[in-house]
């Protein structure tokens, strides 16, 4: 006996056989047919058998899903196969081929896997109420889990009024997770009852109704608002309500803020309310939105928003004022821009003044400031004081007064801040200090803050109350060096500051080095300059900078400079070729080196310039000298005082004087001399003396000539005159009066007897000049030789011919 399966499987087979007939005959082009054991709709997680039977003896095969893949089927007969489908988990697509005589297409079948309908949930009702007749029923709920086939839902009502009853359903709008459907529903209906019938093809579902009072449920339409007028305080406009409602919420807002109800005032009979919001601030863009209520029921929806602007006011507050001092004697005064609230309309433009407390007003802006500036330079006062005010449509806002050259103050209570500490992390930067616990009550604290070397383009202030002990600086950026200062203001009359230097939040390593200007050498030294590095390149606060100067072949020498310097000079180097660069360091390391440039340092030598400097008075002097005869005296006699030897003038001499008392000529015989003397110098040497004419001057001129010459070879054995060093005349030869070397001058011809001295002079001669030497001496100091400044020790050699010797005497007679 067959068992039930058996069966319904022949069943199914028969079925399926069945169907191929029919479809056989109604589609002839397709090569087979294909059924499912389950239909073409199945429960996820089922399983199922696919069969496909081919219209002719073929060789068939089964394949699933896209890209068609094939799978490994079962043989049910001739022309039928299977395959069994297990736990199937989505949409599937199954198709079966075979290759026929005649070209005739393949078969397929698509399988839709989802889930049964759960049941609807959540169900909402509002009474959308339009006029006094009628309204809108729009009811939503919650379907549940998605089931990933075709699903429809129902929304059913049954209304109930006085006279009779009701029920409707209508189809719900599909494709959300929150579906909803509307009815139409008169006034005179009381009560409703409401629910939802959800199906898809595996089945359905029915939720459990729900019954409101209509009352509970209505909800009035949304109003309508007019464009609003406004003052500066205080905005007006019309609300239009389409129904008669009990309540009327409007609420307004700013950009800047949350929404604020205004106050119910009830509503009127009238379908068009006229109301006002009051407590509005001037020149302010808001922003308005109104719903409104029955007695019972639901608030409307909220109407479209609608804006507008109040008017403006004068400002309500002063500027809040800092200062500037620049190097050069003037000031800069800052002010910040007004708030909205505060600026109460559109600040048109800034007036400044400057104004002493015992002469009166010393400066006034000769132009309106614009509107869109934030300092304004002032000339330079000691104590005066700065008044700024802001100037919009409406009028000014009161004065904010800064004085810009405070005094210093003495008293204890006015030191400057003490431990001001500065920690910065990666984001802000926290200043602290110790407060004065018994300042004024009228005092107060400034921090002021800026990129170093950049304070008057970008100087932030904060202002703090005596109370405070620390501030927290966020408008810092990274990789930026800022410096500031904490002030103490007592009542803006005197003031005492702590600076601080070197902040960064974050820092690194600088991305270049300084530029480096073409270094100057003088002499040993050479004086390098160089240029900050850009903003954007140093990483934050440059701590120093080292010069590398390193010999051709050698090891660089560095040389550490402060951050705050941009020139140095490097002394004592020796002659070399140099190169030379720089680079700047962080507290995170330090940069890459600049570009070298060379440096040569030449042997020292003495400029031109200065040779000319020094030898161009010298010589000046030497003209001088030469063109005066008395400066020549002079200087020939504070000589003659530094001398180391006592030479007596030959001038004052027995035979000297005699040559003014007698005319004519004397002829001196010298003795012979010892044996030391050649013989060539064995004959006497005759000296004739003859008077020169009378001059002007009463000159008078001893000639000397020789008649016989001694060998230069021969020495003498005895010095018949002292050594001098005075003049020295050399004869190289025996007769030529040529090699005599004479100093004349114009006025006056000296010889002295140099080369041998006489070596049998009568011991008379030579006995008396020796005692005169003495008194001699005083009157020498007026005589002045002028053909020899500069004397060397006597030396003998050569011949001296006394011809060449001529002794003039008008000087002495003249200075005597």
């Amino acid at each position: 006996m067959a068992t039930m399966s058996q069966t319904w499987t022949i069943f199914t087979v028969v079925t399926g056989l069945a169907v191929q007939l029919c479809i056989g005959e109604k589609y002839p082009e397709k090569s087979c047919a294909i059924w499912s054991s389950r239909g073409p709709v199945v429960q996820r997680g089922t399983s199922f058998t696919v069969y496909c039977t081919f219209n002719c003896k073929c060789k068939g095969a089964m394949y699933s899903d896209h890209p068609p893949t094939l799978q490994s089927h079962n043989v049910f007969n001739s022309t039928t196969i299977y395959l069994n489908v297990a736990n199937i988990t989505k949409n599937r697509t199954y198709s079966c081929r075979c290759k026929c005589p005649s070209a005739l297409d393949p078969c397929g079948l698509d399988i839709s896997a989802g889930y049964l309908p759960e049941r609807p949930t959540n169900i909402s009702c509002i009474y959308k109420v339009k006029d006094n007749e009628s309204g809108v029923l729009s009811c939503t709920w919650n379907r549940g889990r998605d089931t990933f086939l075709t699903d429809s839902s129902k929304l059913c009502v049954r209304t109930v009024s006085k006279s009779h009853e009701h029920t409707e359903c209508n189809v719900s709008s599909r494709g959300t997770d929150f579906p909803s459907a509307s009815f139409t529903v008169t006034s005179s209906v009381q009560l409703i009852s409401v629910w939802v019938l959800a199906q898809n093809p595996l089945g359905s579902q029915v939720s459990i109704p729900i019954s409101y009072t209509l009352s509970d449920i209505a909800m009035p339409s949304t109003p309508a608002l007019g464009q609003p007028e406004c003052s500066s305080r205080e905005c007006i406009f019309k609300v239009e309500l389409p129904v008669k409602a009990q309540h009327l919420e409007i609420q307004y807002r700013t950009d800047a803020q949350t929404w604020t109800s205004s106050p119910d005032s009830g509503v009127q009979m009238s379908s068009v309310q006229v109301r006002s919001i009051s407590s509005l601030e001037p020149y302010m863009l808001y922003h308005f939105r109104a719903r409104c209520k029955f007695s019972s029921g639901l608030w409307s929806q909220w109407s479209a928003s609608i804006s507008g602007w109040t008017q403006e006011e004068a400002p309500a507050k002063e500027l809040d004022v800092w200062y500037a001092e620049l190097a050069s004697k003037s000031q800069r005064v800052y002010w910040k821009e007004l708030n909205s609230a505060t600026a109460r309309g559109k600040i048109i433009e800034y007036n400044v003044s400057v104004y002493r407390q015992n002469s009166g007003l010393v400066f006034v802006n000769p132009e309106p400031i614009s509107a869109d500036a934030r300092d304004y330079p002032v000339p330079f006062c000691t104590d005066c004081e700065v008044t700024v005010w802001a100037r919009n449509s409406k009028g000014l806002s009161p004065p904010a007064r800064i004085k810009t050259h405070h005094t210093k103050a003495k008293n204890m209570q006015f030191e400057p801040p003490q431990d001001v500490q500065v920690t910065a992390d990666n984001h802000s930067v926290t200043i602290s200090w110790r407060k004065h616990d018994t300042a004024p009550l009228h005092s107060a604290y400034v921090l002021e803050w800026y990129p170093e070397g950049h304070k008057l383009e970008e100087l932030r202030w904060l202002r703090l109350g005596r109370k405070d002990n620390h501030a927290v600086v966020t408008d810092i950026k990274p990789f930026e060096c800022y410096e500031g200062a904490v002030y103490v203001l007592n009542n803006e009359s005197s003031v005492s500051r702590t600076r601080f230097t070197g902040v960064s939040t974050l820092e690194s390593a600088p991305e270049d080095g300084p530029s480096v200007q073409e270094p100057v050498v003088e002499g040993n030294k050479v004086q390098v300059t160089w240029t900050e590095i850009p903003r954007g390149q140093r990483g934050g606060c440059v701590t120093k900078y080292t010069i590398y100067l390193e010999k051709e072949s050698g090891q660089p020498s560095h040389y550490p400079i402060s951050a705050s310097k941009r020139m140095h000079t490097i002394k004592d180097l020796s002659p070399a070729s140099y190169s030379l660069w720089m680079t700047a360091s962080t507290a995170k390391g330090e940069g890459p080196a600049c570009q070298k440039v060379k440096v040569f340092i030449q042997q020292t030598q003495l400029s031109p310039l200065l040779v000319c400097a020094v030898a161009a008075p010298f010589t000046l002097f030497l003209v001088c000298v030469y063109q005066s005869s008395a400066l020549k005296q002079r200087l020939w006699v504070y000589f003659q005082c530094v001398m180391l030897d006592d030479v007596p003038d030959p001038a004052n001499s027995k035979w000297a004087q005699q040559c003014t008392q007698e005319k004519g000529k004397m002829n001196f015989q010298l003795p012979p001399s010892n044996s030391s003397v050649t013989e060539e110098e064995e004959e006497p040497i005759l000296v004739d003396v003859e008077e020169l004419p009378k001059q002007s001057n009463d000159i008078c001129t001893l000639t000397l000539s020789p008649q016989t010459s001694r060998s230069p070879e021969s020495e003498p054995a005895t010095l018949a005159y002292p050594l001098t060093t005075y003049i020295k005349s050399f004869s190289h030869d025996s007769d030529s009066s040529e090699h005599t070397q004479t100093s004349l001058d114009t006025n006056t011809t000296v010889g002295y007897i140099s080369s041998h001295g006489p070596e049998n002079m009568d011991e008379e001669y030579q006995e008396e000049e020796e005692e005169e030497e003495e008194e001699e001496f005083v009157e020498m100091l007026d005589f002045f030789p002028s053909h020899n400044f500069f004397t060397e020790p006597l030396e003998f050699g050569g011949k001296l011919t006394l011809n060449a010797v001529k002794i003039d005497c008008s000087d002495i007679f003249r200075n005597s």
